[in-house]
């Protein structure tokens, strides 16, 4: 019998589904392993700026009936829209049993508030130059497929696998001081409003740390992503934690092709997000 990982919230975040740099497998293989009472997806979940028809597996499928599956057993889905999938925030503030999408959220955990959204708005690249912004985001897709190959390789010589786009974001001055002024931009409008916590996703860079300021201080978390880091946050115990699928391998819930049924309505999934794309 296998026993699932109880917690009180997980948050995953720029898991991309519909891109060839989504691993779904991966993610499945941790959402069968917990049992949270809250799911926060922080935004890019489905990638609609570079939806295709011809590009949708069954592992990417899956990976939106088994949140469903966990709606459907009482775990309480909250979906925040990021830039990627950002045609759902026309339906912002909507609830359909379990899940709701809204553009952020604010939560009391033991007295606590935290603050969740996925953190676009702050990018100045995405406000004033989408068209820039998605070419970079199919520059980054082909990369991502590059690195797939990469591995490959590295695994038939047992080798560990190795990021090339991780590799250039931390060699680029210029990516490490957008980010460092992304993380204080969104801390300090954080300890301004009074938040104990600031939960968000988008640089696709996982994070726990301590902000502090002469007006206070807050806990900056980020969840990373299911490109290239496989990692969520985990909420329990009145203590947060970065999961690292690359540092637990959970063998007792290795994705299996074939437990559970094909996605039924997958037609109709891919048709709706072909509709939201071009509207």
């Amino acid at each position: 019998m296998k026993i699932k990982h109880k917690i009180e919230i997980a948050v995953i975040s720029d898991v991309h589904l519909g891109t060839y740099g989504c691993h779904a497998k991966h993610l499945l293989t941790y959402l069968n392993s917990i049992s949270p009472k809250k799911l926060i997806l922080n935004g890019d979940i489905i990638d609609i700026w570079q939806f295709s028809k011809r590009y949708f597996p069954k592992s990417h499928l899956k990976v939106i009936k088994k949140i469903m599956s966990m709606a459907a057993n009482d775990v309480e889905v909250i979906y925040i829209t990021g830039n990627h999938d950002e045609m759902l925030r026309k339906f912002s503030d909507t609830t359909i049993g379990n899940i709701s999408i809204v553009d952020k959220a604010v939560l009391e955990l033991n007295g606590k508030k935290a603050w969740f959204f996925h953190g676009d708005i702050f990018d100045i690249s995405i406000q004033n130059a989408k068209w820039l912004a998605k070419l970079g985001g199919y520059g980054y897709d082909l990369l991502t497929l590059l690195n797939r190959l990469v591995n490959w390789y590295f695994e038939k010589r047992r080798k560990e696998r190795y990021s090339i786009s991780k590799r250039v974001k931390n060699g680029v001055k210029g990516a490490m001081k957008y980010i460092n002024n992304f993380e204080k931009v969104i801390t300090d409008l954080a300890i301004e409003n009074g938040y104990d916590y600031v939960i968000c996703g988008h640089i696709h860079q996982p994070k726990i740390q301590v902000y502090e300021n002469k007006h206070g201080k807050t806990t900056y978390l980020n969840s990373g992503d299911w490109v290239e880091n496989f990692t969520a946050l985990e909420y329990q115990f009145n203590r947060w934690k970065i999961y690292n699928f690359n540092q637990d391998k959970l063998t007792p819930f290795v994705f299996d092709d074939d437990a559970e049924k094909d996605f039924k309505h997958s037609n109709d999934l891919i048709s709706a997000i072909t509709i939201l794309n071009k509207e």
